[in-house]
């Protein structure tokens, strides 16, 4: 049984917090100036360099890269033999989230109630999702999530019948009715299968995975491809101003469900698509 203290994982979660919001990550890096590269129209490629230039300056001056620095979402995989010693580990992730959002001066944009509206003004509470793995290590990753492309989000209960067509349809209607508002090029994520709620977290997660890769079942990687191409094919491209770059990466994340049921969630992420994972 391997023990770790909460202070090492409160200050690994305000350095996570603060190089998400001001360092794309790699692979979202190299996504976006390969589309830049590839995108033909003028006014697309202008956008795409301009995007860059942005990304650049946050690195250089260490701002954020987006003002909307995001809901701090984490997906936490827990060995079940380590034993974590200190505070409560919800609690210890917060107080990561609490410092990290305040010594990186970005912006804190969680209200502690959905009607009454009343600022928390430390960003917290987190949305964290725990999982119980084999191993004596502590996986987190962060996904800062900024809420106008989480508001362009679907979820679709589809039947069996509706199929693969069902499937790939459903999400260019999400793409195609988010249209500008998701701030394109984005990023897909696709979660497909379980039941209501988790076909949403999957969705989430799926943003997380490296966008330059492809889901490990074969007929699932085809759709992803299948769909990228249809959504690119739509023109809305960078800005919503027109281009062939709408979106860089579709990815499918998928799990067993009912037999009398199809779940299936869209959750968009601008190109300001923030992911780190570190393991203690």
């Amino acid at each position: 049984m391997r023990t770790l203290n909460t202070d090492i994982i409160i200050e690994t979660v305000k350095d996570m917090c603060i190089s998400a919001n001001l360092y794309l990550a790699e692979d979202m890096d190299s996504k976006l100036r390969q589309a830049a590269r590839d995108e033909d129209g003028e006014l697309g490629k202008k956008i795409m360099n301009q995007l860059i230039e942005n990304m650049e300056i946050a690195a250089t001056d260490r701002i954020p890269i987006c003002q909307d620095t995001g809901m701090a979402v984490f997906f936490v995989n827990v060995g079940q033999d380590l034993h974590i010693e200190g505070m409560n580990l919800t609690d210890a992730i917060n107080e990561g989230v609490r410092q990290g959002y305040k010594e990186g001066y970005l912006r804190k944009s969680v209200v502690s109630d959905p009607l009454l509206r009343v600022n928390t003004n430390d960003n917290t509470p987190a949305i964290i999702h725990y999982d119980i793995v084999p191993g004596d290590k502590l996986e987190i990753t962060i996904a800062p999530k900024g809420f106008g492309s989480e508001n362009m989000s679907k979820v679709y209960m589809l039947k069996p019948a509706d199929g693969e067509d069902g499937v790939i349809n459903s999400v260019l209607q999400a793409v195609k009715e988010a249209g500008p508002n998701a701030c394109p090029p984005m990023v897909v994520g696709v979660g497909l299968g379980g039941d209501f709620e988790l076909a949403a977290k999957l969705a989430k997660k799926a943003l997380t995975r490296d966008v330059n890769s492809h889901s490990k079942y074969e007929h699932i990687a085809k759709i992803e491809d299948e769909i990228l191409s249809k959504i690119n094919a739509t023109g809305i491209g960078p800005g919503g101003l027109g281009g062939k770059t709408t979106a860089l990466a579709v990815n499918i994340e998928t799990y067993a469900t009912h037999i009398a049921g199809m779940p299936l969630a869209v959750n968009m992420c601008c190109h300001v698509n923030r992911h780190v994972t570190k393991v203690l």
